[in-house]
């Protein structure tokens, strides 16, 4: 555990944001592959009403990657900025807390799932053809909920006590699991050697047992000495402000989450008037994209315990120069994946499919929504950084933005003049006005920032 702040108090700026966020960009970069691997393998089956389903599907599987932000995203925040004001009992109330809460929430979610699974069907754009595969992968989903919040939620802990290396392991783990399971699942015969022939309940399968070996590496870590966060249930605690620490920036992040999905399920919606063609042909296009801005969700999300620490130590001088440079990060990365994007977008699109219609529709929905890369890293800086800091009300206002108040009416404006280009025109947008919006609150909250530093100066020329 001192080896982990240790990284966050005497380490070089640039040193320390490669320690943070180069295992979490490298195991995000993993989780994209298995994204890309489980959409390959389902488009191995032949069939487009399979990949259609698991595209209108997967913003509902978001739902319980959003209840484990809450805690991970939530509990991460406030484990930083505890660790950096030296409370460490209060950072095992945190991690008991995050766990326990956590699995509750999971069986609320599965019960809830099942309770309402032809409603949220229905509600999520599944037409004749997909609604049997798509109920299927939700169903297993469903069985995985625990899994899924509880593996969401503490490989968000581990890096945020500085362990992003421990962090990073439990993800890789995951989800090599995973990727060596989906043919196995999902496929008839894979290598000449017979399979299960599962279709979109073998994606499904493979996705919960994945979560399922993250949370054992997880475990693992905390039950060695180099963790201060626990297991132990006589560390729970709600009160003294640790729910509400939790949820003051849990809910934003999981907001952002909730958006994404219900922003994904309006776009299938709109998208099915067009074809079954079209909805797979952007599922395809988003799996596609994922690298892109994972790797930019990388850098921010393993830079975020650093800047949670700072700001809890007051360091604002270091804070400031962290976010600088793994902003620098983020331009170069997204600038350099967008070209090899645009050079190469049809050979990209046509490793998950081999359907010339998708293809077509694929390659034009994935330059659309390349639009922003280049500079969408600088709004997840942003955002993570305000979560870092505890600043509830900025992070609330980019979780409502870019998949909200600003991308909701783009794409219903847009489709309404543009058809199915404005569909796929409405993300980038929304992202460009929520960058804006964040240059915005940062500056305003830079001048706090100088009057702290200002007043600590002076406290110290007194003594």
């Amino acid at each position: 555990m001192l080896k982990n702040i240790s990284v966050f108090e005497n380490d070089p700026v640039p040193r320390a944001v490669f320690k943070l966020a180069l295992p979490t960009v490298l195991s995000m970069i993993v989780s994209v592959f298995y994204n890309m691997v489980d959409t390959f393998f389902v488009g191995q089956t032949g069939d487009a009403n399979q990949m259609a389903a698991v595209s209108v599907a997967t913003p509902v599987f978001l739902f319980f990657m959003a209840a484990g932000n809450i805690f991970g995203m939530g509990g991460s925040s406030f484990l930083s900025r505890a660790l950096g004001e030296k409370r460490y009992d209060k950072a095992k109330n945190i991690s008991s807390f995050c766990l326990y809460a956590g699995i509750a929430v999971g069986i609320i979610g599965t019960i809830l799932m099942f309770s309402f699974m032809t409603e949220i069907l229905q509600a999520v754009g599944t037409s004749e053809n997909t609604f049997g595969y798509a109920k299927e992968y939700l169903s297993w989903i469903a069985y995985g909920g625990v899994a899924i919040v509880v593996s969401t939620a503490f490989t968000n802990l581990v890096r945020g006590e500085g362990a992003s290396q421990s962090a990073m392991k439990a993800m890789m783990a995951g989800t090599i699991a995973n990727i060596v399971l989906d043919p196995i699942f999902i496929l008839d015969r894979f290598l000449f050697i017979p399979c299960l022939g599962l279709g979109v309940a073998g994606a499904a399968i493979a996705t919960v047992i994945g979560n399922l070996v993250s949370i054992v590496v997880c475990f693992f870590h905390v039950i060695s000495k180099n963790s201060v966060l626990t297991l132990s249930p006589k560390y729970f605690a709600m009160r003294n402000g640790i729910l509400k620490g939790v949820l003051l920036i849990g809910l934003p992040a999981s907001l952002t989450n909730i958006l994404m999905s219900l922003s994904n399920i309006l776009t299938n919606k709109f998208l099915v008037s067009y074809g079954d063609v079209n909805v797979a042909g952007m599922g395809i296009a988003m799996k596609a994209n994922m690298l892109v801005i994972f790797v930019q969700l990388g850098v921010a999300a393993g830079t975020q315990p650093l800047i949670g620490y700072t700001f809890g130590a007051k360091n604002f001088k270091r804070m400031k120069a962290a976010m600088k440079f793994a902003m620098l990060c983020n331009i170069t990365a997204g600038i350099s994946l967008t070209a090899l994007y645009f050079i190469f977008t049809r050979q990209i699109v046509n490793i998950f499919i081999n359907d010339p219609t998708v293809i077509d529709a694929g390659v034009r929905m994935l330059r659309a929504l390349m639009v922003s890369s280049p500079v969408v890293g600088i709004l997840f800086m942003f955002n993570f950084s305000f979560q870092a800091m505890g600043k509830a009300l900025p992070s609330l206002a980019l979780a409502v933005s870019r998949q909200g108040f600003v991308f909701l009416p783009a794409i219903i404006l847009l489709n309404m003049f543009l058809g199915l280009e404005g569909i796929v025109l409405a993300q980038p947008i929304a992202d460009y006005v929520s960058i804006f919006m964040a240059l915005c609150m940062f500056l305003y909250m830079n001048k706090g920032f100088k009057k702290m530093e200002q007043e600590a100066a002076s406290a110290n020329d007194t003594h």
